[in-house]
Order: C-alpha cells, then structure tokens, then sequence
C-alpha cells in the first residue's frame, strides 16, 4: 500500500521484508526532510528505489556525498573522469555479467560499505533485473539456539578469489575491463552484526566473499555456511527491480544482499555506482 510523506512524495513497499520505491522526487532538488525520510527508510527496508532520474556524473556525485564520504573501487573501472563513478557494465557480445550471485558488497574490508548507490544508464529491452534480499529477516527466522550460536561467532572475508590474476574472474571475458588484481584483502566480522540505526541483527554472511568461520577449516565451515546461505535465498525474504534508464536503487550493504539477473545476453548493461563509506561493525 502506498504511502503520502505529508503531501510531497509518496512510497510504495516493494517486497514485505526489503525494498521501498520513493515516487515523485527530484534527487537533483531534494530537500533535507525528505533525504532524512529517504535515509530512515533506507534503515527501515534495506533498499530504497526511485525512477526517472537524470542525473549528471556531478550530481550523481554531489547526491551521494549527502549521504557519507565516498569509497574508491578497486576493482571495476572509473567513469572517464570520475573516479567515484565506478561502471558495472556488460557489453553486448560478454557473456557474464558482474555481480551475477548472491553477495554483500565491501564485506572483505575492514571497515565495509555503508551502501552503494547504483545509477541505470544503459539497459536492455528485458532482463537485468536486480534481486534483494533482508538478512535482517533471515536471520529473525532462525531458532532460538542457532541464533546464540551465530552471536558467539565471527567470519573471514576475502575477495582474492574472485579478482586476483587467477581469480573467478579472471577465466571470464569481464577480465580484460577489471583492475585491482595485486589488491589484497582480508576481513574478520561477526557473524551477526546489529544495524547501527536500527539496532536490528543482522546475518552477515555471504556466499561470495565469506571465505570461512574464523578458528575452523573451510570443509568444517561449509555446511553451516550454506545452511545459512540457503535461509537468505528464500522467495519469502527477496524483493526484485526492474530497471529502466534513470532508475535508481540505494541499498544498505551491511543489512541485504543482492543479485543482478545475467538473463540478457546479446544487450548492453551499463550501471554507475558509487560506493557510501561505512563504519566499524559490531
């Protein structure tokens, strides 16, 4: 059900557990009272989308500094003359996209993400959409007794298998647009982790960059792992976006994963996001 911000814009809930779309917003003239609407939403719903956004790289730029200090990526390559623009693209004659699993952006860093910010440019005439999906929720429906297990626990995070010189992506033809393979990382979080607004825990794992649980082997932590990966991909916790150029999606790395649709092959994608500094996890 939609929902009237004091007769300025109004929000329609996409999924039941995560996602909100903001309608009839300017993001190149937001006001402070609607960026603190938008921001209280994005802690609320773990993702906030908005449609029929032309912004310029500057505005992109200058929306997202409202938001928290911005993040360089390592990995993808910059828009021209924007550093802070990274583009997550796949040519018309690629085969694989970015992003294409389940993953939490930024986890492998000390400090992870805060969110991203993730601008549609170029979109083919179907496909690409975008899965989210609450690990907030996910993690409220397990029992009892695993819940204060998972509290007991921490995680080593890495991106070294999917963007070294021999990494996942390296056997793709993504390879040639991708960088930062001498980058290294390293990264040891809670298991579950509570959202510094909301105060809400959170799973925070994820089956691309959680490498192990931290004091025991990878054979001994995989099936805990993917019992746990299996509770975040259920339908019941997902929403799904559809993208048109223009449209727009913020999402809190910390509290969902996401999962771009490789389902358009023979189309060009092109996406342009910028990454939100985050703070310590605890």
């Amino acid at each position: 059900m939609a929902t009237q911000l004091k007769d300025r814009v109004t929000t329609r809930p996409i999924g039941k557990h995560v996602g909100i779309e903001f309608e009839g917003v300017d993001l190149t003239s937001l006001d402070d009272l609607t960026l603190a609407e938008m921001r209280q939403a994005l802690a609320d719903h773990g993702m906030v989308f908005v449609r029929d956004q032309q912004l310029t790289p500057e505005q992109h730029i200058a929306f997202a500094r409202r938001w928290g200090e911005i993040d360089i990526n390592n990995y993808f390559p910059a828009n021209g003359g924007y550093p802070e623009i990274a583009e997550v693209r796949k040519a018309e004659n690629q085969q694989t996209n970015i992003g294409g699993g389940w993953h939490t952006d930024h986890s492998y860093d000390q400090v992870p993400a805060m969110g991203s910010i993730l601008l549609a440019r170029e979109t083919p005439p179907t496909g690409g959409d975008t899965l989210f999906a609450s690990m907030s929720a996910a993690f409220e429906s397990l029992s009892p007794g695993m819940k204060e297990t998972l509290r007991t626990m921490r995680a080593v995070h890495s991106a070294d298998h999917i963007y070294s010189k021999d990494g996942i992506y390296s056997k793709t033809d993504q390879a040639a647009d991708l960088k930062g393979h001498d980058v290294h990382t390293h990264a040891v979080h809670p298991v579950v982790i509570k959202h510094p607004r909301t105060g809400r825990e959170i799973l925070y794992v994820n089956p691309a960059f959680t490498l192990h649980f931290e004091g025991w082997t990878r054979e001994e932590s995989m099936p805990l792992l993917t019992y746990l990966y299996q509770v975040g991909m259920r339908e019941e916790f997902h929403c799904r976006v559809q993208w048109a150029p223009g449209s727009m999606a913020i999402w809190d790395n910390r509290s969902t994963w996401h999962h771009a649709m490789n389902d358009y092959h023979g189309h060009r994608r092109l996406m342009h996001r910028i990454t939100i500094s985050g703070e310590p996890l605890n």
